[in-house]
């Protein structure tokens, strides 16, 4: 075994080694969730705290590491006398990101059922985790179901799994660290709820302290055993406090005030649910338990908030991570006068008592999209026109100059649109399709390596040759012929391109920003369905890829914020730069399929014959199949009805921005269907 570098070597990162500390100390925590660019040592501070944590005491021989002195009476492998076990280290378990559900919560035996003819249950990796660490890196990247099982093992402390006629329950407690790179995109908010703590790191700007990261870990890699060594005392007195740390919690104290300070801080910015202030309480106990004190301190208070808020106060996937630090400092002042009484001189709880460096970000700002104030907020002719009111909106600056970026109207919930047919893609929650998870819906040959049986259909093909196949016993005699590939329908993640127009026809200002709010809306619902997707814009003479294809939504959307409008409108060029940015995702990734939304008036300018251009180029779409959506921007008492021209084109459908929003669209994703059969 490879010696892990010492975890007190590690430079800076002072949130970072603090959140998994408090989780050492208090597993009820609830787990870490890392978050932090790439190359920022998330994964070597969590293969550290490994050597940190104590020794376990295991039932010799059990699967499932029952804890000899109250073993579960439930065990698989129960049930076990109470008496002296064997000791070893706490085991780190590392959930690769392509697992399967058998491999993470256990299954079948098929060797032993195929062979034997007796039930027999397999454990898997929350088994092996229990009493340890269970790590999951680029936990954004793995399948939600999969997350789903993992966070409801987390939260109950056992595993239950009920499937191919095995019904088994077993404890898993185990400390869960999550790592992951919000570039490759963000976990849905309530999984994001699930984790007890959130740390954001980032890459020291510091040169003196890049210099120290540098050199001792070129030291770690000359020589890691010696490094370690060297390392050995500091990380004794470390472990030894991790475990007097968990010797007082048990006596620490949790008086009324500072509860009401951690009810007070929920409640001041507006999380969802009850779990916020259980994990705050636990937090501040164990940082209590941590410091050595057997009372809680409103200091206390203060850095687990710090610490297990900013996650749960997002209202968007677009809203920066963090909390207004001057905003949590007035509340707990306010939640302490209001315990002491109304005391008009009480002694501030401010940040000079130790308390945590800001999370990622600053304070949070007033507003949200579409509350812009000051005096460009409404001002323009157009300030209160909405689309289709009639009301001249104000023109575009003489010749078409450029104007500066606006900002979205409030995001709106819209609608699922999907693409017709089944797919194969990465699983996700937009289009149906085949996938490895879901409800099965028959049985076939396997076309190469099998990777899910369907017992039921196997047993059924190879039971009308046992005879002639000479069987004895109880084993079923079983051939390669015999085996059946489960086959199972879910939902597909897909590639959602949109190709907005930024153009002078569309400058009007209220109008462009309620168009951003509809693409932000669209980016919304592309985040939540677990999509892909990429931006194009198209203005004056040319059209540009603003984000080629990514799973990171935030990065779309800061995109889109930026978008300055202005110039003519070279909509085929725009039409032609997606043709390209989808020929190529399709050789990279064949099975995602994509969904090209175009947002746009309609119009086309520059060049000869412009509209006709613009057509050729939507047929080119049509002619691949592409599914889209046309988002028609047109407004005023005019319309030429161009998008809806331009939906033809692309064998797709046209949809307005009224229509857009969920109670308005109920027959367009039927429209995008019957379009994709036409085509």
């Amino acid at each position: 075994m490879s010696t892990p570098y010492p975890f007190t070597a590690i430079v800076g990162q002072d949130d970072l080694r603090l959140g998994l500390l408090l989780n050492a100390v208090s597993p009820a925590v609830g787990g870490v969730l890392v978050r932090g660019e790439k190359g920022t040592a998330k994964s070597t501070a969590v293969r550290a705290l490994a050597a940190l944590m104590p020794e376990v005491s295991v039932v010799s021989g059990c699967r499932f590491s029952c804890d000899p002195v109250a073993p579960d009476p439930a065990c698989p492998d129960g049930p076990h006398e109470t008496g002296t076990g064997v000791s070893r280290a706490a085991r780190t378990v590392e959930l690769p990101v392509g697992a399967s559900e058998d491999r993470l919560v256990g299954a079948l035996d098929i060797e032993r059922a195929l062979s034997e003819g007796v039930k027999a249950f397999e454990p898997g990796l929350l088994a092996d985790a229990h009493r340890g660490i269970l790590y999951v890196d680029e936990v954004n990247l793995l399948h939600d179901h999969l997350v789903d099982l993992l966070l409801d093992a987390a939260a109950m402390g056992a595993s239950y799994v009920e499937r191919e006629g095995v019904s088994v329950r077993h404890a898993a407690r185990f400390l869960l660290v999550g790592t992951m790179n919000p570039e490759e995109g963000e976990l849905r908010p309530q999984l994001l709820d699930r984790f007890g703590l959130t740390v954001e790191v980032a890459a020291s700007r510091d040169t003196d302290q890049r210099v120290e990261v540098v050199r001792r870990r070129l030291a770690y890699d000359d020589d890691p055993a010696g490094f370690a060594a060297r390392w050995a005392q500091e990380e004794g007195a470390l472990r030894a406090r991790i475990a007097a740390a968990r010797v007082l919690l048990p006596e620490v104290v949790l008086g009324d005030g500072v509860l009401r300070q951690i009810a007070a801080t929920c409640a001041a910015f507006e999380v969802d649910g009850m779990r916020a202030d259980i994990v705050m309480a636990r937090t501040a106990t164990a940082l209590a338990a941590w410091a050595g004190r057997d009372e809680v301190t409103a200091e206390d208070v203060r850095r687990a908030a710090l610490l297990a808020l900013p996650h749960r106060r997002r209202r968007n996937p677009f809203d920066a991570p963090g909390l207004d630090e001057d905003k949590l400092d007035d509340t707990l002042r306010d939640a302490a006068d209001d315990a002491d009484g109304g005391d008009d001189d009480p002694e501030p709880d401010g940040p000079g008592g130790g308390g945590l460096p800001p999370q990622g970000g600053g304070p949070d700002a007033e507003g949200g999209p579409g509350t812009e104030s000051g005096p460009d907020a409404e001002n323009g002719p157009d300030a209160e026109n909405g689309p289709g009111t009639g009301r001249p909106e104000a023109p575009a600056p003489a010749g078409g100059g450029e104007q500066q970026p606006v900002r979205a109207s409030e995001p709106f919930r819209t609608k699922m649109l999907s693409v017709p047919g089944l797919g194969e893609g990465a699983a996700g929650r937009r289009s149906r399709a085949r996938t490895e998870h879901g409800r099965t819906t028959g049985a076939r040959r396997p076309e190469g390596t099998l990777t899910k049986l369907h017992l039921a259909a196997t047993v059924q093909a190879a039971a009308p040759h046992q005879r002639a196949r000479g069987r004895s016993g109880r084993g079923l005699v079983v051939r390669r012929d015999d085996l059946r590939q489960a086959t199972r329908e879910g939902r597909e993640g897909n590639l959602v391109l949109f190709v907005v127009d930024a153009s002078g026809s569309m400058a009007a200002r209220q109008r462009m920003s309620a168009v951003k709010g509809a693409v932000m809306s669209l980016l919304l619902d592309a985040y939540q369905r677990r999509d892909k997707v990429g931006l194009v814009t198209f203005r004056g003479k040319d059209a540009e890829v603003v984000l080629p294809p990514t799973s990171s939504v935030d990065a779309a959307a800061a995109r889109l914020e930026s978008l300055p409008t202005g110039g003519r409108t070279p909509l085929a060029a725009g039409l032609l730069r997606a043709h390209d940015v989808l020929r190529v995702e399709r050789l990279r990734d064949p099975s995602r399929r994509p969904l090209l939304v175009v947002v746009t008036d309609g119009r086309a300018t520059g060049g000869p014959d412009p509209v006709a251009l613009a057509a050729r180029a939507g047929r080119l779409h049509a002619a691949e199949g592409t599914a889209s959506v046309v988002v028609d921007c047109e407004s005023g008492f005019v319309r030429l009805g161009l998008a809806a021209q331009l939906a033809r084109d692309l064998g797709g459908s046209a949809v307005t921005l009224d229509e857009l929003r969920a109670d308005s669209i109920a027959g367009l994703v039927k429209d995008v269907q019957a379009a994709g059969r036409a085509a």
